[in-house]
């Protein structure tokens, strides 16, 4: 199902397929975190790698809640932009040889990711709560809220570590 096809005719049909694309999205960011893990050597950044792949995991579980409780099969649809995303950092991470970089290039990355999924999740929680379904909102908005957390938490990794040693 594409976003502009006529299989979205209502709110509840474009709400399902956001749903389906951030499961689709999270499953992607559970397969390239392990490579962001074994690529950074900050131990700091390595470790925020494998909390939020931990953090990655109990989301898609929230998410498969949320299809459960709106009665739709838990499915996803590919995403053009995660997979853009990930393909950028993959690039990007493969061409710096200056370990300090790296994971400079990783922390932007991850970054990059964090936002997509926060203006994805804070759309949902928007048509959940139009749609009248305050209890997907919420758990929704435990999703949002690790997601937020893990960008302020790379933010000042970046600003009190990684970025000078880059530089």
């Amino acid at each position: 199902m594409g976003l502009l096809t006529s299989d979205i005719k209502t709110m509840d049909d474009l709400f399902v397929h956001q749903l389906q694309d951030i499961y689709y999205a999270e499953q992607q960011i559970t397969k390239a975190l392990p490579k962001m893990i074994s690529k950074a050597t900050n131990p700091q950044l390595r470790s925020g790698f494998e909390q939020h792949l931990r953090e990655t995991e109990n989301q898609l579980q929230r998410l498969e809640q949320v299809f459960k409780m709106h009665g739709v099969q838990a499915k996803g649809v590919t995403c053009p932009a995660i997979d853009g995303i990930i393909k950028e950092a993959n690039e990007v991470a493969g061409e710096v040889a200056d370990k300090e970089v790296l994971d400079a290039a990783l922390v932007a990355s991850a970054q990059a990711v964090e936002h997509y999924e926060i203006t994805r999740y804070g759309t949902l929680i928007a048509w959940a709560k139009q749609l009248g379904r305050n209890d997907c909102a919420s758990v929704l908005q435990q999703n949002l809220d690790e997601e937020k957390a893990t960008d302020v938490k790379l933010t000042q990794m970046a600003e009190a570590k990684i970025n000078r040693a880059a530089t």
